[in-house]
C-alpha cells in the first residue's frame, strides 16, 4: 500500500455500508470464517465514518486505551514509556495506527496490523511512517519470535470466533518475557442495552448467554459480528494461549470526559465499568 492507494480510492463513500442500515439484529452461533469476513466487510465500509467520529479523540498519534480516554502515555501498561526505545511491537487491529505512531515517537519499531484495508488507508492519509500490514489475527504473518511486546485496544479480539487462537498466535510471534496487552468491552456490559443514557443502566440480558450479537443482511449473511465472553472466560483465554495474567485494569471515567461514544457515556461510566484492560506475559 501506498498513498497513491488512499487518494485514488474512490469506491468508498464517508458512512455508507451498503444494507447494512437495513441489517437484523440477532443472537445466533458464528464461526470463524463468517465473523472474520462480516468484520473485514464492516470495517471497510465504515472506516471512514469511525474516523470521522471519533478521530479527533483518538488524535493521530495518541495511545488510547478505550472510551475512558485512559492514555498509555500515563497508565505505562506497555512498561515505562523510556523502557520502549529499540523494542519492536505488534499493534493488533491498529485502524489508521494512531498507537503504534505514540509507540514510534518514543522509539520503539511498531508494526501496525489490522484486517481492514480501508482502516489501513485512513493509517495511510495520516502518515507513512509506520510499517502497516493487513492480516487476520488468527494467522499472523510473522515468524516465531520476532516482536518484544504486543498490544490492541479494542482490535481483533472482540470479534473472534476462537480468541485462544488469537492468543497462542501472539504468544508465538512474542519473545520470551514479552508483554501482550489488551483491552475489550468490558463483559458486564453485555447485560446492558447498549444505551448512553438512563435506559441503558438495566440489566437487560443475561450475563452468562455467550451467544454472539450479529447483525444480518435479508439473506442471513453476517455483516457485523461480535463474540462476548465473560470476565473469567477471557482469563481462561489469557492462560490457555500460554500466558501469565500480570494485571487486569478497569478504567474508571474520568471527570473531564463528556464524550458519549456508543453506550459508553458518563452516566453509565460512573456506574459500571465500560472497558477492560487485560496485561499478559509470555513465559
Amino acid at each position: 500500500m501506498n498513498q497513491e492507494d488512499y487518494d485514488t480510492e474512490e469506491a468508498y463513500e464517508a458512512g455508507t455500508s451498503a444494507g447494512d442500515d437495513d441489517a437484523e439484529a440477532t443472537r445466533r452461533t458464528a464461526g470463524e470464517a463468517e465473523s472474520s469476513r462480516a468484520s473485514r466487510g464492516w470495517w471497510d465500509r465504515n472506516a471512514d465514518e469511525y474516523q470521522s467520529d471519533h478521530g479527533a479523540f483518538l488524535g493521530d498519534d495518541r495511545f488510547v486505551w478505550g472510551p475512558e480516554g485512559l492514555d498509555e502515555a500515563e497508565a505505562g501498561l506497555l512498561g515505562p514509556a523510556s523502557s520502549l526505545k529499540g523494542l519492536d511491537v505488534l499493534e493488533i487491529g491498529a485502524g489508521a495506527a494512531q498507537c503504534s505512531r505514540w509507540l514510534a515517537a518514543q522509539g520503539a519499531r511498531p508494526v501496525a496490523l489490522d484486517l481492514s484495508h480501508r482502516q489501513l488507508q485512513h493509517a495511510l492519509r495520516i502518515g507513512d511512517d509506520v510499517p502497516l500490514v493487513e492480516a487476520d489475527a488468527g494467522r499472523l504473518p510473522f515468524r516465531d519470535g520476532s516482536f518484544d511486546l504486543a498490544c490492541s485496544a479494542y482490535g481483533a479480539v472482540p470479534f473472534v470466533a476462537d480468541p485462544v487462537n488469537v492468543m497462542r498466535e501472539v504468544h508465538r510471534v512474542l519473545r520470551p518475557g514479552g508483554r501482550w496487552v489488551f483491552s475489550v468491552t468490558h463483559p458486564i456490559r453485555w447485560a446492558f442495552p447498549d444505551e448512553p443514557g438512563p435506559e441503558g443502566l438495566s440489566v437487560a440480558a443475561s450475563y452468562f448467554d455467550r451467544t454472539p450479537y450479529v447483525e444480518q443482511d435479508e439473506q442471513g449473511n453476517a455483516v457485523y459480528v461480535e463474540h462476548h465472553r465473560t470476565l473469567g472466560d477471557r482469563v481462561r483465554d489469557v492462560v490457555a494461549g500460554g500466558f501469565r495474567l500480570v494485571d487486569l485494569v478497569e478504567p474508571e471515567w474520568p471527570a473531564w470526559n463528556g464524550q458519549e461514544w456508543g453506550g459508553w457515556s458518563p452516566l453509565r461510566g460512573n456506574l459500571i465499568p465500560g472497558t477492560a484492560i487485560f496485561v499478559c506475559e509470555r513465559g
